[in-house]
Order: C-alpha cells, then structure tokens, then sequence
C-alpha cells in the first residue's frame, strides 16, 4: 500500500514515520492486499495530537478516521482502530456474498434464503386419545396456542382442534 505521510504544523520525525508504519502493519494485516494507498495527515491543535487517516481499497472503497489524543501513540491507536472496524464490516459484507453464491445449473424448487430457512424443534410427545370432537373441545386450554390432538370417534381418524386467534376453535381432518 502506498504511504502518503502529511505534517501540518509539526515535521515528521524518523521515531513518528516509525510509529506510523507500525501501527499500519495491523491494517495491512486486515486489508491483506486489497489496500490501494494511504493519506496520514499529522498536526497538533492546542495541545491536542490530531491525526486523520484516508485508506483507499480495491473497489472504491474509501475508509477514513480522524482522532485526536494527548499523545501521537494513543491518537494513532484510535484512528487505527476506527479503521480496523470499518475495513472488517465491509470484509463481512464480502465474505456474506460469497456465502450466499448458489451452484451453477441449479435445478429443481426455489429454496428459501438461510434467514427464512425454518429450523424443526421437537416438542413433547403428546398422548392421542379417543375421543368425540365435544369431549376434545373441553380440553383445549384458554391460551392462544393450545392444542388437543385426539383420534375422533366417529371416522376413527387422527385430528386436532386448537384455539384460534379470534376465540374460537379449529378443527383440522386428513381428507378422505
């Protein structure tokens, strides 16, 4: 990555060139090599250490941080961090797309996208009883999702009533 080091006020000393490289070496390390140039511009306000960073990556992308501390270690830690943050946001982005790249020559149904794939989650085992469609309508509880699975003794057939939304009470049958 190309280095751009800028001093407003201050000269660039070897210690603070050093200092900078340094602490580069971790947003080398994240933007791999996907980092096209950087722009550091140093200059102290009052008695404040200011420090702005421009990093420009492959794809347009453009990070930037600006921080001020009382000393150029600690402000040069901040912006690099802001940076750090900023470049593994968009690495997530990336590594979602590839995530989500579907094989060439897909055939067959439509499949949901993984946030809308359901997950199956066993619940207890429910005893089925014989019973007539009033005794079952007894048995279902007050709350929203209760349920009765019975075996109806008139068809002989597995069937459950459950509580609707509105109060009233659902009946689901097999056909035939």
């Amino acid at each position: 990555m190309r280095l751009t080091l800028t001093g407003r006020g201050i000269e660039i000393t070897d210690g603070l060139r050093r200092l900078v490289e340094r602490k580069l070496v971790r947003l080398e390390r994240v933007l791999n090599d996907k980092g096209v140039s950087g722009q550091i511009e140093l200059r102290v306000e009052k008695f404040r250490k200011v420090i702005e960073i421009h990093v420009h990556a492959r794809g347009g992308h453009m990070f930037q941080a600006r921080t001020a501390a009382t000393g150029w270690a600690e402000a040069m830690t901040e912006a690099v961090d802001r940076i750090v943050q900023q470049t593994q946001r968009l690495k997530g982005k990336w590594q979602g797309r590839k995530r989500e790249a579907k094989p060439i020559g897909q055939t067959g149904e439509a499949q949901l996208p993984p946030a809308q794939v359901r997950r199956i989650v066993r619940a207890r085992r429910y005893a089925v009883q014989v019973l007539s469609v009033e005794e079952a309508s007894q048995q279902v509880g007050p709350t929203g999702d209760a349920f009765v699975v019975f075996r109806n003794r008139e068809t002989d057939v597995v069937s459950v009533l459950y509580r609707r939304k509105d109060g009233d009470l659902g009946l689901i049958e097999p056909k035939g």
